[in-house]
């Protein structure tokens, strides 16, 4: 199995929290949350995508029987785009500064803010 590299400084262009669409892959199309993102590794946790079956040992102590397991995968972050609520499409975003002089994202097709 090849390893990830590690990079430095790295952003990316989605949160934990977002709501994201596949863009590739087996999983293209589903409409999902990220669950954590990874930016040293240019990688995130969507939930219900990118799937694995995991052989885990049992654990006596935690109360773990153990067995065959499912869990989510990293996947690259260039395989998801934000989805926007409003347009219900996938949408590449664009970043504001409001009148107070934060900084937030929004939809580059309806204008929609997503940090609120």
């Amino acid at each position: 199995m090849k390893k990830s590299k590690k990079l430095e400084n790295n952003t990316l262009h989605v949160k934990a929290g977002d709501r994201v669409i596949v863009i590739s892959g087996k999983d293209k199309g589903k409409v999902s949350n990220v669950k954590k993102s990874l930016p040293k590794f240019n990688k995130l946790i969507v939930e219900d995508v990118n799937m694995i079956t995991k052989a885990m040992k049992a654990n006596p102590t935690a109360n773990f029987q153990g067995g065959l397991i499912k869990m989510e995968s990293a996947i690259e972050s260039s395989k998801v785009m934000l989805y926007c609520s409003k347009c219900e499409k996938a949408t590449r975003i664009s970043y504001k500064v409001l009148e107070d002089g934060t900084k937030t994202r929004v939809c580059k097709k309806c204008n929609e803010q997503f940090d609120t």
